[in-house]
């Protein structure tokens, strides 16, 4: 058995050597930044290009941190400048083509049907509205660096911190943004409390003294025909010293340590409200800023994020290279194919850090790229892509503790709820709320892009899914209220829409998200993804209903709808079918990057061991996929691996996206190019090799590969208000220790052990590998 204390011990001390690991050399020990938490990405140069720098975040604001030293370079965003304005993308003549493109599906004449819809159907503009950035500010400081330069990301401290010597003086620039005082944070100090000065600047645009503030504002653009409807404010104020303001710069001078707060602000107020004074809100948060000492602003920062980054533990196995760089580690581990589960860990563990960053109550979800984008006109405008992106960002927010970060994502479901049912009435003549395969800040809902990608109606419906998740780990009965309506609604939608097929009910049109099943041609008629999430929304809502004794006439017709939604069906090939057709050997991609049809084998949980059918069927359907894809692709089928409890494929497909050609040096998912959606997937797939949870039990250890022999998981959060701690060695079960918030009985597995535990709140139960 192992003690608990002693592994924790091992996991948060590691002898006070931050990266350095038990056993590294006195070189590698100097190799590393010291006074850093173990979990830290660190450098030993500045960035020249925007995926080797290091991002920060407080939810709402952002930067990118170069870690220059005669000149800093960061690269801002707030997360609520996009282009254009509010905006009505429903298309009334979709109503009338309706009918027609269901025919046109019926008869099999599906590309007929598709140019149908692409002339009648599709949104108006065609495109949304791109997430764009706020440019840079530079910040200047006098004389060139010699030496012991080093520059690093603390996750635990939420800090980027650069370091560095000129003149025989050693400089640390510290950068941080806080959530508690909606500033970012720069603190530039000198080791030996002599005099510094720095010179701050906007690289492009102009920019103003507001008394002893610098301000630079501007106006979001136009885009697709829709007007930059919203304005912005960046602030900068300086801490310590002596300031002057001229010239389109600030510039500080002082003893010891410098302090630059920096705020940004839209007029953005809602998805239909733009009427906000960005300038004053800047002013506002600097003026509570200063009222701080910076370290008291630091210990703030810090407090906020550990209460949450602490919450989750991991540990893999000991560090193979200690001493090594970020950047070169990836390469190294996978030049020489050599195991490296403290790689696999930080991943995790950064993962959750960049979420704590991009998603918190009171702003925005985490987009594509989650905060941080460079461009003003980002790859597939950085938008919420509803079809697997933007959910899989937040795959791994409730295992890992942090549910609090799905706030912003329900909070954007019932603004979708709004401007759905404003697009399911225009276009298809129904009740309830409908959203497509993407949205953006103004909560646009009809199909866009082409009917092709766009014709497909259940993102919406799948983002109920996080909306029950969210509820199901809490068990918190004002969030089941909250959410009903929206579930409800939702369903209410596929009621008035489903048609008669001759297998049961399916949608039309529709398709399985961006693969075509014959060439050019992906409108279709019930494909196994909108089956499948339309059966776990249907007994979701049910659920719901009988839980909060609401809707009973209403609960009967989702039930009938639910008998008559067609079953998965297996194919000639022994395959899970994406259609009902079996056309999946025939599709001109048969190593599609999505793999839509698997839905209910993960994230969803329909298909599991006990349907040995229609597992088998998944597996061989993952199989003819293959495991190369983009970096999310690539991250959803680790998590599909993990499903099936194949470890030792799991592992192969995690290592893909470790490697150099779907990681970039500052650990940001390549897809290429960078999407936030590949770390965060990757970050779950790593915990469901470790712990699969799912409502007819949990399976611990289902994954676990070879190259992690010895390792601990803590804090790990089960539905029903539970948390589990887990530890193994030589690859068997030592313990696990499963605590309640609340009363509950969950079933837990090992192997082919499985034990029924019902735990009163607040109990603690220790389990074995005979789970004794």
């Amino acid at each position: 058995m192992i003690d608990f204390s002693r592994r924790q011990a091992l996991l948060t001390g590691l002898a006070g050597t931050g990266l350095v690991a038990a056993g590294a050399t006195a070189q590698a020990r100097v190799a590393a930044p010291e006074e850093t938490s173990r979990w830290t990405l660190w450098y030993r140069q500045p960035a020249t290009r925007w995926v080797e720098a290091l991002a920060v975040g407080n939810g709402r604001i952002g930067a990118m941190v170069y870690g220059g030293t005669t000149q800093e370079r960061l690269q801002l965003n707030e997360d609520s400048l996009w282009a254009g304005g509010p905006y009505d993308p429903s298309n009334p003549s979709a109503r009338g083509a309706l009918p027609r493109v269901r025919k046109l599906i019926e008869d099999g004449r599906f590309k007929e049907a598709q140019d149908l819809a692409q002339a009648e159907m599709m949104a108006r503009p065609i495109r949304q509205m791109p997430y764009q950035t706020l440019g840079e500010i530079l910040i200047d400081m006098p004389g060139e660096a010699d030496g012991a330069y080093r520059r690093w990301l603390d996750l635990d401290a939420a800090t980027s911190v650069t370091e560095w010597r000129q003149g025989g003086r050693l400089f640390r620039r510290t950068v941080f943004a806080s959530t508690p005082d909606q500033v970012i944070d720069v603190r530039i100090e000198a080791e030996d409390g002599g005099a510094l000065a720095a010179s701050l600047r906007f690289a492009a645009g102009t920019a103003a003294g507001r008394g002893d503030t610098l301000v630079q504002t501007g106006r979001n653009g136009d885009a697709h025909g829709i007007a930059g409807a919203l304005t912005y404010a960046v602030g900068v104020r300086a801490l310590g010293g002596r300031v002057r303001i001229a010239d389109g710069a600030l510039a500080a001078d002082g003893e010891g340590a410098l302090t630059l707060l920096i705020a940004a602000r839209t007029s953005y107020r809602s998805w239909r409200d733009v009427s906000g004074n960005p300038e004053a809100a800047v002013l506002g948060d600097l003026d509570k800023a200063v009222r701080r000492t910076p370290d008291v602003l630091l210990s703030r920062h810090q407090a906020d994020h550990r209460r949450l980054f602490r919450g989750f533990e991991i540990d893999l196995g000991a560090d193979p290279f200690p001493g090594i760089p970020t950047d070169e580690r990836i390469r190294f581990s996978h030049d020489t194919g050599r195991d490296d589960p403290f790689l696999a860990a930080l991943y995790v563990q950064y993962g959750r850090y960049l979420l704590i960053a991009s998603s918190r109550p009171g702003g925005q979800p985490a987009n594509l790229q989650g905060l941080w984008n460079e461009s003003r006109n980002p790859p597939w405008g950085s938008k919420y892509t509803i079809n697997i992106n933007a959910q899989m960002n937040y795959w791994p927010a409730e295992p890992t503790g942090l549910g609090e970060c799905v706030e912003p994502l329900i909070a954007m479901v019932e603004d979708l709820a709004e401007s759905g049912t404003r697009t399911a009435r225009t276009n298809y003549g129904a009740r309830g709320w409908v959203a497509h395969h993407n949205t953006d800040l103004w909560r646009a809902t009809a199909p866009i892009d082409g009917a092709f990608w766009g014709l497909w109606p259940t993102g919406g419906a799948w983002l109920c899914k996080h909306l029950w998740d969210r509820w199901d780990y809490s068990r918190d009965p004002k969030l089941l209220a909250r959410i009903y309506p929206l579930l409800r609604d939702s369903g209410l939608f596929f009621l008035d829409t489903l048609v008669e097929h001759p297998a049961g009910l399916v949608t039309s049109p529709s398709t399985s998200p961006e693969n075509a099943h014959h060439s050019g041609v992906s409108i279709c008629a019930g494909p196994a993804m909108d089956r499948q999430i339309l059966r776990e929304l249907f007994a979701n809502i049910i659920s719901a209903s009988r839980r909060l004794d609401r809707d009973a006439a209403l609960r009967a017709q989702f039930e009938a709808a639910l008998a008559r939604i067609p079953a998965d069906r297996i194919g000639r090939a022994g395959q899970l079918q994406e259609w009902l057709e079996d056309w999946d050997l025939d599709a001109p991609e048969i190593q599609h990057r999505h793999v839509s049809h698997l839905y209910a084998l993960y994230p969803g949980h329909e298909i599991a061991p006990q349907r040995s059918d229609l597992f088998k069927a998944a597996r061989r359907s993952l199989e003819l996929r293959g495991d190369d894809a983009t970096g999310w692709g690539i991250g959803w089928r680790i998590n599909l691996w993990a499903r099936l409890g194949d470890a030792e494929r799991a592992y192969l497909v995690l290592r893909k996206l470790l490697g150099p050609d779907r990681t970039y040096p500052n650990l940001f998912d390549a897809h290429p190019p960078f999407q936030i959606d590949g770390n965060l997937g990757g970050a779950a797939g790593v915990v469901e090799m470790l712990v699969r949870d799912q409502p007819e039990g949990v399976e611990l250890l289902p994954a676990l590969p070879k190259a992690w022999p010895e390792g601990v998981v803590r804090g790990v959060r089960l539905r029903g208000g539970l948390s589990l701690d887990l530890a193994w060695s030589k690859g068997v079960l030592a313990e696990a220790v499963v605590r309640a918030a609340q009363p509950i009985e969950r079933t837990f597995g090992y192997g082919r052990v499985t034990r029924s535990l019902n735990v009163r709140r607040g109990e603690t139960r220790r389990l074995g590998s005979g789970l004794a």
